[in-house]
């Protein structure tokens, strides 16, 4: 069975907003580091966000200012919410947890 689960992928207009959401098993929820990673079409891995297990949360400096995390505790669930979102935001979002659980990940298209 999946660990981690990602939805919410889809397509957005430039400028447009998108939520996604991972939903872990209650181990990994309460115990890990929790990460949001994403890949541009033909690029590398890029690191979104972090939640610490004190529930600090960093962003990478790509985003800073337009995506933000939150958390569901009771439906074990982590979420990316993207605002004002641009092309170079496309790409496949993953969810990973522990530095070795991972989602199979979301798609996120952004047209212009």
């Amino acid at each position: 069975q999946a660990q981690l689960m990602e939805s919410g992928g889809g397509s957005v207009e430039a400028g447009g907003s998108l939520n996604l959401s991972c939903v872990a098993t209650r181990y990994i929820f309460m115990q890990c580091q929790m990460d949001w990673y994403r890949q541009a079409p033909g690029g590398e891995r890029e690191l979104v966000s972090s939640r610490s297990r004190d529930t600090t949360i960093t962003y990478g400096d790509g985003v800073k200012g337009r995506f933000s995390v939150s958390e569901d505790v009771s439906k074990l669930t982590m979420y990316l919410h993207m605002n004002s979102l641009k092309i170079e935001d496309m790409g496949v979002y993953y969810c990973s947890a522990c530095g070795s659980y991972w989602g199979q990940g979301t798609q996120v298209i952004v047209s212009s």
